[in-house]
């Protein structure tokens, strides 16, 4: 069958053959236009922009401007950059303005592919976003192709950490505006935390490109944003929690490392109740009693903590905190920290300060917020392998974009150990194959743990790890002999500091870089070392003069000289120390090799002791082998085994797929709430007057304060009269003949209602009277807001712990999702009862002390955390004063005081504490 296809593809092509071909007509259209525009001085190309507005605003569609505004772009580019688009990257550009994924390999040029449907979009005027996964990239971005939108007349703006709001409005309020998913999303939610319209900094979503799609979409998605705020301290508890982990055996807990799940067992239970009961914090006889909720809760956390989690692979521990390690990027992500009380769980395990929880104010999850644009796309080097998820959840189709020159790299079958010893020495012995022949050589691993094994075994062989913190030193030890000295640079999360630089140099002939993780680094490895970073550090401080021009073109032929060098040796070689849960990671490594027509090469080295080839059942193929005769340090080498691996892989990542569909499932129950809540936000900010919402919402309160006292067709000496008067007071604060009314011949319930009504209709005109209408209405709507607010973060946490609770209704045969549904209703419901009844008291109770406006209710404390995948640290947090401690935020105890004095922080300012 699969000949068949191959056949039929041949003679008809593939799919995505047809839909590039589709693009080719409009590249040649582009192309015809070139003479015409290229003729045009700058003030008449720039002009064009206008006459593309005008066009449109007569009723044109972007797809009638499209040859002559690319063709506008690519000129404005050849002026301001210097770079003019390749027709492949016209065709991504067409790919992005259609609203799909253009796949796109390493160094073929997504930046400036990205300038033409940015460019062509941003003419309705309605803003477009540039979506980059870090500050770094969205800095640089905006200033370097910002030169073309600028060239052509357009605006451009940049997000990024620690702008104040006004300087975020004017980035949103410009043509184009650049910035990272993290901030993109929690100025959404700030957004929706505000009380006035007017302080808002966001306008509509209406196009948005995302770079590294795959990596923003899939990988980051796993986990919402959320704006949080602290709760009380409750470190004691967790580390009594903590110390009951230790007693258990393997009888009480059953450990599922492919679900990576973990669970107690009837056995297990009976002893924790046993252990619980002798601390005192068993209440009732049984575990899972109701008022145990909480406390089974953090157990099975600090079971999840001891045996789903690995030191130096999940987290590290540093300066007396626990960091986490992303799976993907092998990168420190300081601030970031795991919910539910896992992450306190692991900091008790590993015997750290605790920092407290915190509350929820505000989430969202990616896929929710990408949603909302009316317009969708993304680029990225590797999307085809995770093509049905982009499909199903964001409706993005992936076009695969063929490369501008074709791809020489050879790729080689994986060589399949018994063991990770024999492994690593097979690696060992191929780097020292490359090192004689001046070949760069870039070592990908999965964790800090791995890497840090092979740096060692690399030293016992004679190897010298070259310092990475003096950059002009680093640059001349990977050039010593040549390339040819046994040196080596590790590139993980223990040293992101020096990533741009590990990076630019790992093109040098001979150069050996160990790398954890190669996904969304944003720089390319190039042959011969990177001309420009070598520039800044070696001529940087240099004066202008004849003695800077001679060492820049010195270092110039030097680097073309090492390229040279580089691709006679076969160019870079990749070599993957074991494949990845995700086929996807495995060839980011393969493509840092190969780019724009560079020979190169890529294998990786398997061990049946590797997780992925332990967790889908290598015991028999280790059998299998043994009965083969396999020699110690022989490998067995076969497509049949890199088809087997690829169909694990495909497992592991369909049931990723189908847990992050899940996670969404759910998340989207909450998402319609979300979006009602934050649409009536936005109303009543809109409203000059909320008058008749708060009225309305008054009446509503006397409506169900009648029905729960006097029942239908109830007769007066059957009506609860003394509760009526009572709740009356409490919510109205009235004090009315309601006894009376009772007793009155004839009278009925909507009598009552009709009384109670006016009363409270009056006692609020006589309010607006006495302050003046227009204070009461500036009240009435602080009042609502802030209420709803409260009543929203309140009900955000309910929603959580009805969450964890509806998982266990499966064992019922009931079905969780439809239970979440129901149940979650109902809350919502119960919230904006309690909603119309606060307010409603709030308002009937109100005095004004002063007959000035009342100010803005404060927003509460507020904590962000948004990673930076360059350097690991939260761009969140707020910059460190050296004379202001209440910025430091929390110091490690031996971190240097930030104080300035060169002391470690335990002997200075952290010993008064």
């Amino acid at each position: 069958m699969a000949g068949l296809g191959a056949l039929a593809r041949k003679i008809f092509g593939s799919a995505n053959d047809r839909k590039v071909k589709a693009f080719k007509a409009k590249v040649a259209e582009i192309t015809a236009l070139e003479p015409e525009v290229q003729a045009l001085s700058d003030e008449d190309l720039r002009a064009r922009t206008e006459q593309f507005r005008e066009q449109l605003k007569n009723g044109a569609s972007l797809d009638d401007i499209l040859a002559p505004a690319f063709a506008t772009v690519r000129e404005a580019a050849k002026r301001a950059l210097g770079q003019r688009h390749y027709d492949v990257q016209l065709i991504g550009g067409m790919v992005l303005n259609s609203g799909q994924i253009a796949e796109m390999r390493t160094g073929e040029g997504k930046t400036l592919v990205a300038t033409a449907p940015v460019y062509l979009n941003a003419l309705t005027g309605k803003g477009v976003h540039v979506v980059t996964v870090n500050d770094y990239l969205a800095q640089r971005d905006s200033d370097w192709m910002g030169q073309v939108y600028r060239f052509l007349g357009l605006t451009v703006g940049c997000i990024t950490h620690g702008l104040s709001d006004d300087e975020r409005r004017a980035a949103y309020a410009a043509d184009v505006t650049y910035g990272t998913n993290n901030e993109f999303g929690f100025d959404y939610l700030r957004d929706n935390m505000k009380h006035e319209r007017e302080a808002m900094v966001q306008r509509e979503h209406n196009y948005a490109i995302v770079d590294e799609v795959d990596s923003i979409l899939v990988d980051e998605a796993r986990t919402p944003l959320i704006i949080s705020g602290p709760l009380e301290d409750r470190s004691d508890f967790y580390n009594t929690v903590d110390t009951f982990i230790p007693h258990l055996t393997e009888e009480d807990y059953e450990l599922d490392e492919k679900a990576r799940s973990v669970s107690f067992t009837e056995a297990g239970n009976e002893k924790l109740e046993g252990i619980l009961s002798e601390a005192g914090l068993l209440k009732g006889d049984h575990l899972y009693d109701v008022d145990n909720v909480a406390v089974v809760h953090h157990l099975q956390q600090a079971l999840k903590a001891h045996k789903l989690f690995q030191r130096d692979k999940d987290y590290i521990v540093r300066n007396d905190e626990v960091v986490i390690i992303d799976e993907f990027t092998g990168r420190m992500m300081p601030g970031r920290r795991f919910s539910e009380g896992l992450h306190q769980a692991l900091e008790a395990r590993e015997h750290v300060s605790i920092q407290p929880e915190n509350q929820t104010l505000a989430s969202i999850t990616f896929q929710n917020y990408f949603r909302m644009y009316n317009k969708l796309a993304g680029m990225t080097g590797t999307a085809a392998t995770e093509a049905d998820e982009f499909a199903d959840i964001y409706s993005l189709e992936v076009v695969e974009i063929p490369t501008n020159r074709d791809v020489s790299r050879i790729d080689d079958d994986d060589e399949v150990y018994r063991t990770v010893e024999e492994k690593f020495l097979a690696i060992v012995k191929l780097i020292d194959d490359c090192k004689e022949r001046g070949q760069p050589i870039l070592v990908g691993t999965t964790s800090i743990e791995k890497s840090e094994y092979l740096a060692e075994l690399l030293k016992k062989h004679g190897y010298k790890q070259i310092d990475v913190t003096d950059p002009a030193s680093f640059i001349a030890a990977q050039q010593q002999e040549g390339g040819k000295a046994k040196v080596f640079a590790v590139l993980n999360a223990r040293y992101h500091e020096q990533e741009a630089l590990i990076i630019s140099q790992a093109g040098l002939p001979g150069a050996v870089t160990i790398a954890t993780n190669m996904a969304g680094r944003g720089t390319d490895i190039q042959l011969g070392g990177n001309v420009d970073m070598r520039l800044d550090i070696e001529v940087g401080e240099m004066p202008e003069g004849e003695k800077r021009a001679a060492r820049e073109a010195e270092i110039k032929a030097e680097a073309e000289e090492l390229k040279q060098k580089a691709l006679a040796a076969g160019g870079l070689y990749v070599i993957g120390t074991e494949r990845h849960e995700s086929r996807r990671i495995d060839n980011q490594l393969r493509g840092r090799s190969g780019r724009q027509g560079d020979p190169g090469h890529s294998k990786f080295f398997l061990s049946l002791q590797d997780d992925l080839m332990r967790i889908f059942g290598s015991e028999r193929m280790d059998s299998m082998l043994q009965k083969l005769g396999l020699e110690e340090g022989e490998a067995i080498i076969h497509p049949w085994i890199n088809k087997a691996l690829e169909k694990a892989q495909q497992k592991v990542e369909a049931r990723n797929f189908d847990v992050r569909k899940n996670l969404l499932k759910f998340d989207d129950v909450m998402n319609d709430q979300r979006k009602v809540v934050f649409e009536q936000r936005i109303d009543l900010m809109d409203g000059d007057t909320i008058q008749e919402t708060v009225a309305d919402m008054r009446h509503d309160v006397i409506e169900d304060l009648v029905t729960r006292h006097i029942p239908e067709r109830a007769y007066p000496e059957q009506w609860d009269t003394d509760g009526l008067l009572e709740e009356v007071r409490t919510i109205l604060n009235m004090d009315l003949p309601v006894k009376e009314w009772a007793d009155e011949e004839g009278i009925a319930d909507e009598e009552v209602k009709e009384r109670l009504r006016r009363a409270a209709d009056e006692a609020m005109a006589d309010k607006a009277a006495k302050y003046s209408p227009d204070i009461m209405r500036q009240v009435e709507k602080a009042v609502l807001l802030q209420t709803l607010d409260n009543l929203w973060r309140e009900h955000l946490s309910n929603l959580d712990h009805l969450r964890s609770a509806v998982a266990f209704r499966g064992y019922a045969q009931r079905d969780p999702l439809q239970e979440y549904k129901t149940e979650s209703f109902t809350l919502f419901e119960n919230m904006l009862a309690q909603l119309r009844q606060i307010t409603t008291a709030q308002l009937m109770r109100v005095e004004l002390v002063t007959e000035q406006p009342p100010a803005q209710p404060e927003l509460p404390e507020m904590h962000a955390h948004h990673i930076d995948p360059v350097t690991g640290e939260d761009e969140m947090a707020e910059p460190r004063d050296p004379e202001k401690p209440e910025t430091w935020g929390k110091v490690g105890r031996n971190e240097p005081c930030p104080c300035g004095s060169g002391k470690k922080y335990k002997h200075c300012h952290g010993a008064l504490t």
